[in-house]
């Protein structure tokens, strides 16, 4: 079942930086995004596939992603109080399409990128910092 790396939680009001910032703009940008994310010559951008917890019915949401050591991870821009997040650790799991290839993932944890185990770069987590990004999403796969 899902672990998770011992940190605060995010809620609404405390979401970083970008989660605030790009909130206003989700409706608009996820329909646009959605048309291209995953796709072969598209690198930033994911098409991330999981299941309503409580329906059942399948999602696909665009998100930033990016291939990590064991598996993908994926910034929690808008924090631990995201469906698409508690979709997943709901399930345990969920697809990714990258360069337009499916990535089946399992194993949900959410990791803190100042962590000793985290598999950034230094200079990555700059940039989560400077974003007011703490907390990723990570899933094992191929």
């Amino acid at each position: 079942m899902a672990r998770t790396v011992a940190a605060p939680s995010a809620t609404k009001s405390e979401r970083p930086l970008a989660g605030r910032i790009f909130g206003v703009f989700t409706p608009v940008l996820n329909r646009v995004v959605t048309r291209v994310a995953g796709r072969r010559y598209v690198p930033l951008y994911v098409l991330l596939r999981h299941q309503g917890r409580r329906s059942g019915r399948a999602y696909a949401t665009p998100v930033v992603g990016m291939r990590v050591p064991g598996g993908f991870a994926i910034p929690m821009a808008f924090g631990e109080g995201a469906d698409w997040y508690r979709n997943i650790v709901a399930r345990g799991g969920a697809t990714i399409r990258q360069h337009g290839i499916e990535h089946h993932l399992t194993d949900p944890a959410a990791i803190d990128p100042d962590s000793a185990t985290s598999p950034f770069l230094g200079w990555q987590e700059a940039v989560f910092r400077a974003l007011g990004i703490r907390r990723f999403l990570f899933l094992k796969g191929s």
